[in-house]
C-alpha cells in the first residue's frame, strides 16, 4: 500500500509518499513552499498544482491529512484551513480515500506520546524508516508521520491484512 501523508499549511505544506508493501519505505518527501508576498489565492493554486503533480507522479492508494487543532491565532487557522481544503480537494478529485488524524494521534503513532515535540517526531521518523538524515523541514517529517499513522490505524481497524 502506498500512502500520501500531508501536513497542510499555507506557507509550507509537508508531503510524503510512503510504501508499506515490504516493510516501510519513504519513496519521496518534501514541502510545497509558497511566497508570502503574493495573494493567498495564488498560493493556494500553487499548492493545488504541486500536490496534483505529486499524486500524478507517485499514484498513492490513500491519503492521510492532519486535522487542524488551533486555539489562539484565528488568522493562521483560517489560512491553514484553506490550504487543507485545497489538499482535500486534490485527494477527492483523484478518488483517494482520505484519512484524517489529529496532531496528537500522529505524534503518538511515531513516538508513543501525543505530546512529543517536532524534534522527537523527526528522530523517530528517521529511525523507523532507516533514513540517513533527519527528514527536514519538520513539515516533511510530520507528513511521513501522518502516513505511518494512517497505515497503523488501518491495520488496527482490520482494513488491511497482516
Amino acid at each position: 500500500m502506498r500512502i500520501l501523508g500531508i501536513d497542510p499549511g499555507l506557507a509550507t505544506t509537508g508531503w510524503a509518499v510512503v510504501d508499506f508493501d515490504n516493510g516501510i519505505k519513504a519513496v519521496d518527501f518534501g514541502v510545497i513552499s509558497t511566497n508570502s508576498g503574493i495573494a493567498n489565492s495564488f498560493r493556494l493554486q500553487e499548492i493545488y498544482e504541486d500536490l496534483q503533480n505529486i499524486v500524478n507522479v507517485f499514484k498513492p492508494d490513500a491519503a492521510s491529512i492532519e486535522i487542524l487543532l488551533f486555539t489562539n491565532n484565528v488568522k493562521t487557522a483560517m489560512a491553514v484551513g484553506e490550504a487543507r481544503g485545497v489538499c482535500m480537494l486534490v485527494m477527492q478529485q483523484n478518488h483517494l480515500a482520505i484519512h484524517q488524524y489529529t496532531p496528537p494521534q500522529i505524534k503518538s503513532a511515531i513516538t508513543g506520546s501525543g505530546r512529543a515535540d517536532k524534534r522527537q517526531v523527526q528522530e523517530n521518523v528517521k529511525k523507523l524508516l532507516d533514513l540517513k538524515h533527519l527528514p527536514k523541514p519538520d513539515d516533511a517529517a510530520d507528513a511521513i508521520a501522518a502516513a505511518v499513522c494512517c497505515y497503523n490505524s488501518l491495520k488496527m481497524d482490520g482494513i488491511l491484512g497482516k
